[in-house]
């Protein structure tokens, strides 16, 4: 009897152990969390061998005041930011892959609109495509992909992302348009 409750004891310690490891290595948290999920961890094969990983960056300062529509600032002729961190975003802390469906970033949902080909919506918004990527993160309700709904996307991404993790997020998603 005694031999089963230490073997319990145990493997219950060795599991919880290997669940805090799994949260260290993937940086995420639960903060802006919504009922439809965060997607893939944003686990590298660097993380999982010890190795260097790009961690996700969480806001650090608040970001400028959006002037209530038009260009949020920037570059509109090339994403400025970094594209491998903007994955570790779209599948992890920002939930994106819950909802979208991205070939490059390995994600099928059918919530939100397909993003693999939104040239021809950035066209109809008339907008650069890296503009109307960073405006359909910022101000989902700027322009409404056709036969989706208003208000399903959050609108508070510019408060709960850094602005640099927008930018990487823009980098992403332009970069797997080409």
């Amino acid at each position: 009897m005694i031999k089963v409750l230490v073997a319990g004891l145990v493997g219950t310690i060795g599991g919880v152990v290997a669940m805090i490891i799994v949260i260290v290595l993937a940086g995420t948290t639960t903060s802006g969390a919504s009922s439809v999920g965060l997607g893939q961890l944003p686990l590298s094969t660097a993380a999982l061998s010890g190795g260097a990983s790009t961690p996700t960056s969480t806001p650090t300062s608040t970001p400028p005041a959006s002037s209530g529509g038009g260009s949020t600032g920037g570059s509109t002729s090339g994403a400025s930011g970094n594209p491998d961190n903007g994955k570790t975003v779209f599948t992890g802390s920002a939930g994106c892959g819950g909802c979208h469906t991205l070939a490059a970033a390995g994600t099928t949902a059918t919530v939100g609109p397909d993003l693999d080909n939104l040239s021809a919506s950035a066209q109809k918004a008339g907008q650069p495509l890296d503009e109307f990527i960073k405006t359909s993160i910022v101000d989902p309700s700027a322009f409404v992909a056709e036969g989706y709904p208003d208000g399903v996307m959050p609108t508070n991404f510019e408060q709960t992302l850094s602005a640099s993790d927008i930018d990487d997020l823009v980098a992403f998603i332009s970069a797997s348009q080409k």
